[in-house]
């Protein structure tokens, strides 16, 4: 049976989320969280597939994006706003607990979701970003970098060196990206490649560089568009997006690290996760590198049930490598939610 993907909104006082749905209403919610600087349309290779598994999948704007709320301060995106936002989905979606799957950004808002409200949680998969229970933050993720590609005299901040940038360079940073949109989609959805492995990423030179694209370049290069990742009509819907709205509300995810680890030692009494996990390590992603480096320890060390997976894929997993992130998700949801998986 198939079915279509359809748009709607919760709207609430505070906030209101876009969002696109698939499946029976009655279905138990399989919600997806997009990163920077995406859409609920990233999991368009994942919504379908879930519905007809008999799911309810659900993939939202997240704050700042799309056609969900766009707030003027950085204040506004910490994640504590971020995760009653979804909270609130929830509830509209009158469920008392979900499966989360987030990935970039998406993921460190799964997280707080598992710490904060436990009780809203079957479970939570996440793909590339890893748990940081003390918060992810460059001051709590830079210690784990792999001082063998990123010695300290040369790389203090190792491949977190961009999110440094941010907080010294943010008008910089968002003009770059804005000062043409089709580049700078068609330059950041790459594929992955072996090419990289054991070498820095470009992440780590930002700020030596004075900027993303390079010394004195103010705007992103002229790349062809990869197709293993995006088609033609995915490129324009995510340049149609970030020109409406613009990069200052993605970029100011980045800006919230001590309202954010203050809002994870809130949670220090469930900082330990009980109930399933799911990670799925990207081989090719050479910023949130977690195959090799100390990056997913912490995780490792507060998940009670974790199941681990390895994809062959760049960063931006769920577009370039759809068919192996679907049946990792669908591997772990049979193993682990027997009694929700529909007609069991």
């Amino acid at each position: 049976m198939t079915f279509p993907v359809l748009e709607n909104a919760s709207k609430s006082a505070r906030h209101t989320t876009f969002y696109l749905s698939c499946g029976k209403p009655d279905a138990t919610p399989l919600i997806f969280v997009h990163g920077w600087p995406e859409l609920s349309y990233s999991w368009r290779h994942q919504l379908p597939v879930f519905a007809g598994l008999g799911f309810r999948a659900i993939a939202p704007d997240m704050r700042g994006y799309g056609r969900s709320g766009i707030y003027g301060r950085h204040e506004d995106y910490a994640l504590e706003h971020i995760t009653a936002d979804m909270i609130e989905l929830l509830d509209a979606l009158g469920a008392e607990k979900a499966i989360w799957v987030g990935h970039d950004w998406g993921s460190p808002v799964v997280w707080s979701i598992a710490q904060q409200h436990p009780d809203r949680c079957h479970g939570v998969a996440n793909l590339c970003v890893p748990y940081i229970p003390h918060g992810f933050t460059p001051e709590n993720i830079v210690p784990l970098a792999d001082r063998g590609i990123y010695p300290e005299d040369k790389f203090s901040a190792a491949q977190w060196d961009y999110q440094y940038f941010y907080r010294e360079n943010f008008a910089a940073a968002c003009a770059a990206f804005e000062a043409n949109i089709s580049n700078t989609v068609r330059l950041l959805f790459r594929a992955g490649s072996p090419d990289g492995k054991g070498k820095p990423a470009i992440t780590a030179t930002v700020r030596t560089n004075g900027g993303w694209f390079g010394p004195g370049v103010k705007a992103a290069p002229d790349f062809p568009r990869d197709p293993a990742v995006l088609s033609e009509e995915d490129a324009h819907r995510y340049v149609a997006a970030l020109e409406r709205n613009g990069f200052f509300g993605p970029d100011s995810w980045y800006m919230n690290g001590p309202a954010n680890t203050a809002y994870a030692e809130r949670a220090k009494a469930n900082w330990r996760l009980n109930m399933p996990v799911l990670f799925l390590h990207g081989e090719y992603d050479y910023v949130c590198e977690t195959v090799e480096s100390r990056l997913a320890g912490p995780m490792r060390a507060h998940c009670a049930n974790l199941t681990e997976t390895i994809v062959k894929s760049g960063h931006w997993m769920a577009q370039e490598k759809p068919l192996d992130v679907n049946a990792a998700l669908a591997k772990w949801l049979g193993a682990q939610f027997p009694q929700l998986w529909p007609g069991a």
